[in-house]
């Protein structure tokens, strides 16, 4: 795939100025996480398609390799999610899959959305995001391999590190939320700004 920037090679790469699907091996669908007070980035590299599903699968994995071993006494976790994509404020099959994820790590979910357009305030955009982009500067993504390990190299004086990974897995899409999804789920609006802020509880069995 075409990448903006320099890169220095001994031998002239040719690549398409523009990105063409028909023409490429596979996608790479990146998902983010930013650890605020470790300096940590954790990107996920799925093959498939940003679904509900998949954003909670990276939040879960990130969980049980990192952050229950980085918080080894929490009993929540804070998210502050942008307002669209496949954690949207408005998606009920995000809540949905969210309530499942909580149930199975047994910890509480915060959800803090960013508003409309407001999302450039989000710590990850300014933090982890740009320094990624840095990275892959001027180099052709030619396997998942490739973004990968550009994607793990990123970093910043400040400390930041981050860690990637691959997520082989193939997401459906177009799934549909459950009628009932409400009554089976443990959610609890805020009384402020409810459609943005709400806490997500493990289901009591």
């Amino acid at each position: 795939m075409y990448r903006e920037g320099k890169t220095r090679n001994q031998q002239p790469i040719e690549v398409y100025d523009h990105d063409w699907s028909s023409l490429a091996t596979g996608k790479v669908i990146p998902h983010g996480l930013y650890d605020l007070k470790h300096n940590l980035g954790y990107m996920n590299l799925g093959n498939s398609d940003d679904t509900s599903e998949f954003a909670c699968d990276c939040i879960g994995q990130w969980w049980i390799n990192y952050g229950c071993k980085l918080y080894p006494l929490a009993d929540s976790i804070l998210l502050l999610c942008d307002g669209g994509g496949s954690n949207s404020s408005r998606s009920h099959l995000f809540k949905q899959e969210l309530s499942k994820l909580s149930s199975q790590l047994k910890v509480e979910i915060r959800v803090a959305h960013y508003p409309p357009y407001t999302s450039k305030y989000n710590p990850i955009e300014h933090r982890l995001f740009p320094h990624i982009t840095r990275a892959c500067t001027g180099v052709i993504f030619d396997s998942y391999q490739t973004v990968k390990n550009l994607m793990a190299k990123a970093k910043t004086s400040s400390g930041l590190k981050v860690f990637s990974r691959i997520v082989d897995k193939v997401y459906k899409t177009g799934r549909k939320v459950a009628t009932d999804w409400k009554e089976k789920i443990n959610l609890v609006f805020d009384e402020y700004l409810p459609q943005w802020n709400y806490l997500v509880r493990p289901k009591l069995v």
